[in-house]
């Protein structure tokens, strides 16, 4: 089975000590290109091996003395060739590394160029032509893959590399099932196998590269090889002039001569084609006559010709058959995958639920586990109509192939560790347990596996895959506002990995992942594994690569992207354009979009957290009632809602700017503004005003409207999420990662409460006032901690044992209330105590199925049989969340991009 990694670790061992090869650059159907150190010259190289099936069919010795051919060609126009030869099995050139891209690379950008340019182009690479005809050399194989463009000028690159090939096989490529040449630009000699080709071959493809280039398409297009080989050979081109009008007579004239069907026709040399593209006056007897171009020689009629031609492919199918292997383009196949309920997809969580296999041919997701609540992880061959759990992987989210398709690494918690498992059976195995978040996991072929990691400023890790020790691999740039790093993505054969950027809104003033105020924002970018720096490509939440040159990547809105990348240059080309809409959205950009080697396509849709919500009742059993079905408001709102002491009312965010409008909605009653522009409301102790955080400080409003809203103290204060003690001496609040604290009726200085190298957040207080409640990441993930107050520093207890978020105190102060790390289950713990806390082991009170989104709180109600939630808007045409397949959708992308 081909390997890109082994091929990888061979090259690189059969060349040590001359050339250090550093990771793959692409691979075609002759050859596989790594970029390259050369040790003895200090520079960096491109390092072409061909591929094992070729290399076994050719004798090593022939291939490196027919290649030494084309080292004499020096041409500005010309890629040299510096080295070739043979090293451990493998056969092998080396040129240099251009930085740059390929004329087919900027052609799948643009499509058609300008008239000007094209003629610049090809009078370049016929002048190289013409000097490598004059010296012997043919290249064969002329196409914008072989053409680079190095700040604009081209240069041709495989020069002479077809012959050598031809040469060394003696006759045999039949054997290797490759073709020399590519379809859509060969000539009809080419095509129809005749033995010797002159120079006049190159020159047809070129005139089809600049047909190309003026018009969008090569000469002669179909839907297999075979196809286009017999339109070649039996069909005259349509004129230039027909597609495009602009296109002056001359070269429309020189285009029609260059891609005549016979030989004899064509220009005498590439010179001349070149002359005849810069000559206003040139012109051909068939233009003269008809206007038309690329017709049949005079003298022989189109029906003649095309009799001829039969006889030639009748006489040349045997070749045909054994080298011109046809692949017909598959069609694009789009489906959603039927899943049984004991199958089902648990997709309501916040981590990453969906991955393919390398070879598109299988998933694993996060479905439901053996007991009510629970989850595991389930492979789903695609030929099969069943899934199958994967044992040892209960709990399992966040799942990734490894590169040959044969393991899977995942994240768990309890707690939350990255793990291992062969899906040839056979137990899970901890690589670490170290610092591991909920934000992804990628497989390189690299032989790491990227994960994200909560590491000092809250960015990427890596461990190696046969375990080791994990090591940072990126960092949040605070000063340009990030704040953490997630969904690593790793692009085979580079040292790229494709991540999402979190970063805070210009209005954000808070700190830590999920517990800062105003709105996060979130950008795809892209890592650079040997440097350690990362930079923007696009706005959107979560992206993947796709081998066809793609870049895919999905908004927070559930719209699925895609724009050209050319992976050599870190860069994408072109403008993002969308190729599919519904993904679910499950807040803090967890969305799932994932594509195999092969070209299949898996995304999850449903339903957007960050779309319209409403307000829901759920009780201890799970069941749930709604509200208000009128009153709505937007789910992407990050700064909550809070249940007044009475539980009557509700103070919460409605309105499109990013901190919200502060509304109070009654529970049986009409609603009304408070605040134009507010975030984090928190009720005071008597129930009678709002307390919340604005840009110029913390602000207090009664809800009767007695009084406007007035800051609480003489100065703006830079925090978030104030809350009053319940006997209202105190007003705690956040403030980079630390938990402060200040009198309202005396001493306005804060002082620090919670403090460290942790990022503490959601501070809240007991109803007696005695004990603080809050969260923190101090042992690498999120937890729920309670400390005494107002002595923080004597005493501390955490509640939740694999993760918790979004902690509440019970009106009644018997118990505390808190999501798990997966945001999935709402869980208890039984509380209580004078001088020291007494807690009880977190249980499981009810599944959350519907959360979604950033507003997640689960406020309890004073009668302590309900809580007060918010979920999606749903209607009767809304459908759970699927898993949905586009098979061949390197077809859709290359079809979007060129548009």
């Amino acid at each position: 089975m081909f390997s890109p990694m082994s091929d990888l670790q061979g090259i690189a061992a059969a060349l040590e000590g001359r050339y250090t090869v550093e990771r793959e650059l692409g691979a075609g159907g002759m050859a596989t290109v790594y970029l390259a150190h050369d040790v003895k010259h200090d520079r960096r190289v491109a390092i072409k091996v061909l591929k094992p099936e070729l290399a076994a069919v050719l004798g090593a010795d022939r291939f490196v003395v027919e290649i030494k051919t084309t080292a004499a060609l020096q041409h500005p126009h010309i890629l040299p060739l510096f080295d070739s030869g043979t090293a451990g099995g493998f056969l092998y050139y080396v040129m240099p590394y251009i930085e740059g891209e390929t004329l087919r690379g900027k052609l799948d950008r643009e499509t058609q160029f300008g008239v000007a340019e094209a003629v610049r182009i090809t009078r370049d690479v016929a002048d190289a032509l013409d000097y490598a005809h004059r010296h012997g050399v043919i290249h064969r194989d002329i196409k914008p893959e072989n053409i680079l463009l190095h700040d604009g000028r081209p240069m041709v690159a495989d020069f002479g590399i077809a012959l050598a090939v031809s040469a060394a096989a003696g006759g045999r490529m039949t054997e290797t099932g490759l073709s020399l040449g590519t379809p859509h630009y060969m000539s009809p000699e080419q095509a129809t196998a005749e033995k010797e080709i002159t120079g006049r071959s190159d020159i047809y493809s070129l005139g089809s590269v600049l047909y190309e280039m003026l018009t969008g398409n090569p000469p002669h297009t179909g839907a297999t090889a075979q196809q286009i080989i017999m339109k070649i050979i039996t069909e005259p081109a349509q004129a230039v002039t027909a597609l495009r009008k602009s296109v002056p007579p001359n070269v429309a004239a020189a285009v029609a001569k260059a891609i005549e069907k016979l030989p004899a026709d064509r220009f005498e040399s590439a010179k001349a084609f070149a002359e005849a593209l810069s000559d206003p006056a040139f012109t051909t007897g068939a233009m003269a006559a008809s206007g038309a171009g690329g017709g049949t020689r005079a003298g022989i009629s189109r029906r003649g010709f095309a009799l001829v031609a039969t006889a030639a492919v009748i006489a040349t199918g045997a070749a045909l058959a054994g080298w011109l292997r046809p692949v017909p383009e598959p069609d694009v196949l789009r489906v959603s995958l039927a899943l049984a309920d004991s199958q089902g997809l648990v997709s309501r969580v916040s981590t990453r639920v969906l991955a393919i296999s390398p070879d598109g041919k299988r998933l694993v997701y996060v479905g439901v586990g053996a007991q009510p609540g629970t989850s595991r992880l389930w492979l789903r061959p695609l030929d099969q109509l069943r899934g199958t759990p994967i044992p040892g992987t209960d709990g399992g989210y966040n799942p990734a192939f490894s590169p040959d398709g044969q393991k899977l690494a995942f994240t768990a918690g309890g707690p939350r560790k990255l793990q291992v498992v062969s899906l040839a059976g056979g137990p899970a195995t901890m690589l670490t347990d170290s610092l591991v978040d909920a934000g992804g996991v990628s497989w390189g072929d690299d032989g790491y596996i990227y994960y994200d990691a909560h590491f000092a400023g809250d960015g990427l890790a890596r461990i190696p895959e046969n375990g080791g020790k994990p090591e940072p691999i990126s960092m949040p740039d605070s000063a340009n506002g990030e704040v953490w790093h997630s969904n690593p993505s790793v692009i085979p054969g580079t040292s790229s990995v494709l991540i999402t950027i979190a970063r805070r809104s210009a209005s954000s003033n808070g700190a830590g992942r999920t517990g800062g105020t105003g709105s996060t924002v979130f950008d795809v970018g892209v890592l650079d594994t040997r440097t350690r720096r990362h930079k923007v490509l696009v706005r959107g939440a979560m992206g993947t690569y796709a081998a066809s040159g793609h870049l895919v990547f999905a908004t927070e809105d559930g719209t699925l992207m895609a724009v050209a990348y050319e992976a050599g240059a870190q860069a994408i080309r072109g403008t993002p354009v969308p190729i599919g809409a519904g993904l679910s959205n499950r807040g803090t950009a967890r969305m799932d979009v994932t594509v195999s080697r092969t070209g299949a396509l898996a995304y999850v849709a449903g339903l957007n957290g960050r779309g319209v919500r409403e307000l829901v009742w759920m009780d201890r059993a799970g069941q749930v009632t709604r509200v208000d079905s009128t009153f709505t408001f937007p789910g992407g709102q990050p700064s909550g809602y809070a249940l007044s002491p009475e539980g009557g009312r509700v103070a919460l965010m409605k309105g499109a700017n990013p901190r919200g409008a502060l509304w109070i909605k009654g529970m049986s009653g009409a609603s009304t503004k408070l605040a134009e522009v507010a975030a984090n409301p928190s009720w005071t102790p008597d129930g009678k005003a709002v307390l919340f955080d604005t840009p110029p400080g913390f602000v207090q409003a009664p809800t009767d409207g007695s009084a406007l809203p007035a800051l609480v103290r003489g100065g703006a204060i830079r925090g978030s999420a104030p809350r009053y003690s319940p006997d209202g001496e105190w007003i705690i609040f956040v403030r980079d990662g630390d938990i402060l604290g200040f009198h309202p009726k005396g001493d306005t200085t804060p002082v620090a409460l919670v403090s460290g190298l942790a990022i503490e957040w959601r501070a809240s207080f007991s109803p007696d006032g005695k004990w603080l409640l809050y969260q923190s990441d101090e042992t690498g993930r999120a937890e729920i901690f309670v400390r005494p107050f107002p002595d923080t520093q004597r005493a501390k207890w955490q509640l939740s044992i694999d993760g918790g978020s979004f902690a509440r105190w019970a009106r009644d102060g018997k118990s505390i209330t808190f999501l798990d790390a997966a945001n999935s289950t709402l869980m208890e713990v039984p509380v209580k105590g004078s001088a020291a806390l007494s807690a009880g082991s977190p249980r499981a009170v009810a599944p959350m199925t519907f959360t979604g989104g950033a507003s997640i709180y689960a406020e309890p109600h004073p009668d302590g049989r309900r809580f007060l939630l918010s979920r999606p808007v749903t209607s009767a045409t809304d459908r759970a969340d699927e898993i949905v397949l586009v098979q061949n959708v390197f077809a859709v992308l290359r079809a979007a991009t060129r548009k």
